[in-house]
């Protein structure tokens, strides 16, 4: 495809060269929620790509390659063997540069025929056209009505104003907090439910002499949305808009106290190397230490149960705050998606219809240990006996928990979220920038983003 400017991210000189929905469903259960979104009225052409014959080779790529790597071999081998007609070409590319792959490879025309396209990334690539519109195929599709209903609702919502289907969805995931029991144990220490008992655990877990920590904090790839979800996990505000849809809460004087507070946990009782980890470098410590506490989503569960086995851990919800209200904020439904530019949409949608029928979509999921896209997937047996998923379900339709849903559908959401505020927590952090000015700046940004996308609805 021809590279094209998204006016959203370049209309500014004060942002730079800027360059992640809903909570998990169970079935049905668990509703899945987010705002509607637009074009940003760019309107890129590009190579419209072909259906192609249905056959021949078709390049796939990850989108958490590495980690998910072993699971998409299996179901790769599986889909050659059930279509020998077709070859896959299976890329693994690590999820925090996937984004900046895509983008790149829209400007340079080496764009695969499909690939990971969740609802944090999705409005970006949408907004720059480079994206097939799926609803026709899954209409006349075997999967029309097995898939997950709000699932799909929130992917269209995330990526373009019309209501397109650009991703079909694969699995849902939501944060989770993990804690080892035989250490909480040890200690004499209630589970971690509030936040009160949070901190308490993280402070008397810890012995720096001993190498043994309470906590690993995320200060790499992907902090920001852990940060948000501690934030407002403390501060109770249940809204990431002001009433008028215009003024984001992120810099709420609750929110600043409460991000003083979580910041101020780093080399205090966390590892002084999670200044820099990514997911997958803090999974790997707490699986390999003596740290008490973690906090990521259901998709390390299968991780901690190889560490640790199911009876040293658990994984529970957020923690609750006063009166047992849980605050916490979305997380992104993943998918699929058919890249426009693509000479064989036809294959590459075969790819995706079998991915995410019941058998694969099973696997994929059970591996990954979050929620099946595919309805008759959800009522396997492995979902309900992974207690962090049924723990999820229980706490998400009881009343209890309140979701802020991110704005996914700002085109610069991933952005800046991650290119423009990673680099600033790390300093938050390391007590170089005040909670405060990072929130402000923070603030300055989406409010400008959100501005300009309500100008472009009209």
């Amino acid at each position: 495809m021809k590279p094209i400017m998204k006016s959203s991210m370049r209309r500014s000189s004060s942002r730079g060269a800027r360059h992640s929905v809903a909570a998990v469903a169970v079935g049905a259960v668990l509703a899945l929620t987010a705002t509607a979104c637009g074009d940003d009225g760019s309107g890129a052409t590009g190579d419209k790509g072909a259906d192609g014959s249905g056959k021949g080779e078709i390049t796939f790529w990850d989108n958490n390659g590495g980690v998910r790597t072993d699971v998409w071999k299996e179901i790769v081998a599986d889909f050659e063997k059930a279509n020998p007609d077709i070859d896959v070409k299976y890329v693994p590319i690590a999820a925090t540069e996937y984004q900046s792959k895509v983008d790149t490879s829209i400007q340079a025309e080496g764009l695969p025929d499909v690939g990971g396209v969740g609802a944090a990334m999705l409005a970006g690539f949408a907004a720059q056209n480079a994206l097939e519109p799926l609803d026709e195929r899954l209409a006349k599709s075997s999967l029309n009505g097995k898939l997950n209903e709000d699932m799909v609702k929130s992917l269209k919502a995330a990526g373009g104003g019309d209501g397109t289907l650009y991703s079909v969805p694969t699995s849902a995931n939501n944060g989770v907090l993990y804690y080892r029991t035989d250490l909480f144990k040890k200690a004499g220490l209630d589970a971690p439910t509030t936040w009160d008992t949070f901190y308490e655990a993280a402070d008397k877990l810890t012995d720096k002499d001993k190498n043994a920590f309470g906590y690993t904090i995320r200060g790499g790839a992907g902090s920001i949305a852990q940060a948000l979800d501690a934030m407002y996990g403390q501060s109770g505000i249940t809204s990431f808009w002001d009433a008028g849809n215009e003024k984001t809460t992120v810099n709420d004087p609750k929110n600043v106290a409460a991000l003083e507070k979580y910041a101020g946990l780093f080399k205090k009782v966390t590892p002084a190397a999670d200044l820099n980890n990514d997911f997958t470098k803090m999974v790997a410590q707490w699986d390999s230490g003596t740290i008490g506490m973690l906090n990521h989503n259901l998709g390390s569960y299968q991780d901690h149960v190889k560490a640790f086995g199911a009876d040293r851990f658990r994984g529970i919800p957020q923690p609750a705050g006063t009166g047992g209200k849980r605050v916490q904020v979305s997380n992104p439904v993943d998918g699929l998606g058919i890249f426009k530019s693509s000479k064989n949409k036809a294959a590459a949608w075969k790819f995706i219809e079998f991915v995410t029928g019941k058998a694969q979509n099973s696997k994929f999921n059970e591996s990954a240990g979050q929620v099946p896209s595919n309805n008759d997937a959800g009522k396997d047996a492995w979902v309900s006996e992974a207690e962090p998923t049924k723990l999820a379900a229980e706490a998400l339709t009881d009343g209890s928990t309140t979701i802020v849903q991110l704005p996914y559908y700002l085109p610069d959401w991933n952005t800046i979220s991650k290119t423009d505020n990673e680099p600033a927590f790390q300093k938050v952090l390391n007590g170089s920038l005040s909670a405060k000015d990072f929130l402000d700046t923070l603030a300055d940004q989406l409010n400008e983003a959100q501005a300009e996308w309500n100008e472009q609805k009209g």
